[in-house]
């Protein structure tokens, strides 16, 4: 989901993001994976926007990746192969606090090859420029601070100055995603109004991610097993993946209940084991 996110945000917000990271807001436009001639190492995790004269890379990641280097530089080649008079600009956004030396890395060499790149740990970045920027808001929550709880409730504020509702849904949504890697559900959702996050784009795809894995994951054991059963126990495990993503937009255990389609008392199961 995490994935989904920072497209959605670096896609919609394009002038944010390339204010906060190339200095200046130009206006860019995606850069589908399939125009590089080749398939992506990963596409889920892959951002590529463009302009007519540069082309921004973005990778967000919530953990270290030893292969990272070599993606960054395979990218790199490709979009040189594809648009040779474009400069690339290519960052790497580290999510979550870590002192693994892998989110310092920002080079990688073979041979005689040697290629930079920039790597950003949201957890150093000052907290001002993310506040400013509606784009920018989901993630200040990540940015440095001794208090994650006073830097969400500022958070909460700017994004309640957004008049246009569909925005602030979404953005309220990304924001309680991203505030639950530091932060509980259950005090996320004193600061951010749920209600709104439910009309958004993002908790709608959080909901069909679930059931579509859930049909997905049912078809597949079903044939595997052969019996209505795989089919049935398929779905229930796709949608008790959905859980957490839920609790973290605040849902009560009551709510995720209903709008899972499930038991009560089997999400509450599922909450304990995942606490213990």
């Amino acid at each position: 989901m995490f994935d989904n996110l920072c497209k959605f945000l670096a896609e919609s917000f394009s002038e944010d993001y390339a204010a906060w990271l190339l200095g200046r807001p130009i206006k860019l436009t995606k850069l589908s994976p399939t125009e590089l001639s080749l398939e992506p190492i990963r596409a889920d995790s892959l951002i590529l926007e463009q302009s007519e004269d540069l082309v921004l890379h973005l990778e967000f990641q919530t953990e270290p990746d030893p292969t990272m280097g070599f993606r960054m530089l395979d990218y790199r080649v490709r979009v040189y192969r594809r648009f040779p008079q474009k400069t690339m600009h290519q960052f790497v956004i580290y999510l979550k606090r870590s002192s693994n030396d892998l989110v310092y890395q920002d080079s990688f060499q073979v041979g005689e090859t040697l290629h930079r790149y920039q790597a950003i740990r949201l957890w150093e970045q000052p907290s001002e420029a993310f506040l400013q920027s509606p784009g920018l808001l989901p993630l200040a929550v990540l940015t440095q601070t001794s208090d994650p709880t006073l830097k969400l409730r500022e958070v909460a504020t700017a994004l309640e100055q957004i008049e246009d509702n569909r925005v602030k849904a979404n953005l309220m949504a990304a924001t309680s995603v991203f505030g639950g890697i530091l932060l509980a559900p259950e005090l996320i959702k004193t600061i951010l109004r749920s209600e709104i996050m439910k009309e958004s784009a993002v908790y709608q795809e959080i909901l069909e991610e679930g059931k579509i894995a859930g049909k997905l994951e049912g078809r597949l054991e079903g044939k595997l097993e052969g019996k209505l059963e795989g089919k049935l126990e398929g779905r229930l495990e796709a949608k008790l993946e959905t859980i957490p993503l839920l609790k973290k937009l605040g849902l009560t255990i009551t709510e995720i209940a209903k709008e899972l389609d499930i038991d009560v008392e089997l999400v509450n199961r599922f909450v304990a084991n995942q606490n213990n």
